[in-house]
């Protein structure tokens, strides 16, 4: 790995994202397992702390703004304590917020409980979804195309976050494209297996089980996924880039009819690959609307990501841990 990576990085920064798709709160309560129950085979935890993360579609945001750019989200809260917690966690990361408040439903909630062992980080033994995955309403999706048409000239590139929540509609997205499209906006996707719907887009991100998922074959060699991502951006119409993260294996790309392979950096430490995928699409967004290749987008991608999975929960790396992992690679 060369120290010319290293130089792409300021690329990253000073850019302006709009990032629209499933919010959510990630709640993470966590306790000492002292013994187990007499009641069910399960351990008892006495309660040590709980905290909150922004989650889902907030989670690119969040590392958007730790690399030096500016992120606005978009988005649906109910009109409860869970909202308003998300909302002042949104403020306190300094990402301005287009978050739209529904009575009725709910803010989307993801309670992991954990245990603590004495190891580094605490082990997850459960986790509790709040949630609604009905389609948004035509005025709530009339709203948020408003607001998107109103923000989409100042920005530099637009993300859209699918977590299967109901807020990114074929509509919608259909909408998104052609606000885009007509202001010459680059337009990424995390598409979460659901590639019908983010067909015609400048970029999409996947990993390698839903790519092999939609070309119904198996994707093994560094020659399969190659040639599954050239197939995937022909049959998608996909404008710019399609990639496919592989974990351990790093990321297959396309760009201008070629395609290649990025490997990820070792990593000998993996703690929770919570929120890797996230942080992967937005670096990607960042190095594409930054003027970089493809290839060295989803290089940054994979440095960017490797820091991620060795903290528990959503991280957002930053300029100065990308640097380090660089120069400790050489």
């Amino acid at each position: 790995m060369s120290m010319a990576l290293a130089e792409c990085i300021p690329q990253l920064a000073g850019k302006k994202v709009l990032v629209t798709g499933d919010v959510m709160l990630d709640e993470y309560i966590t306790g000492t397992a002292m013994r187990m129950s007499r009641e069910a085979p399960v351990p008892v935890l006495e309660f040590e702390s709980r905290r909150y993360i922004a989650g889902g579609a907030a989670n690119p945001a969040a590392n958007i703004v730790a690399l030096g750019s500016q992120a606005i989200q978009v988005g649906l809260v109910g009109a409860d304590e869970a909202g308003q917690k998300l909302q002042a966690i949104l403020q306190a990361r300094g990402i301005d917020s287009g978050l739209i408040t529904q009575a009725g439903r709910p803010t989307t909630v993801k309670t992991r409980i954990l245990a603590q062992m004495g190891l580094r980080f605490p082990q997850q033994i459960a986790r509790i979804d709040t949630l609604t995955r009905a389609p948004i309403d035509a005025e709530t999706e009339a709203q948020i195309s408003e607001f998107v048409c109103g923000q989409i000239v100042a920005v530099d590139a637009a993300l859209l976050s699918h977590y299967h929540g109901g807020l990114l509609t074929p509509a919608l997205v259909g909408r998104l494209r052609q606000l885009c499209a007509a202001n010459n906006v680059l337009l990424t996707a995390d598409v979460q297996g659901d590639f019908a719907t983010f067909a015609g887009l400048d970029v999409i991100k996947c990993n390698a089980d839903d790519a092999s998922r939609a070309l119904n074959r198996d994707l093994t060699s560094d020659a399969d996924f190659e040639q599954g991502a050239l197939d995937l951006h022909e049959r998608l119409g996909i404008r710019r880039a399609t990639i496919i993260t592989r974990g351990g294996q790093g990321a297959t790309w396309t760009e201008g009819g070629r395609a290649g392979k990025c490997p990820a950096p070792r990593v000998s430490d993996v703690y929770d690959t919570v929120g890797a995928g996230d942080t992967a699409i937005a670096t990607i967004t960042l190095g594409l609307a930054g003027g970089l290749s493809a290839r060295d987008a989803v290089r940054l991608a994979n440095i960017a990501s490797g820091i991620v999975v060795r903290h528990l929960g959503n991280y957002a790396p930053t300029p100065e841990q990308m640097r380090q992992s660089i120069a400790a690679a050489l």
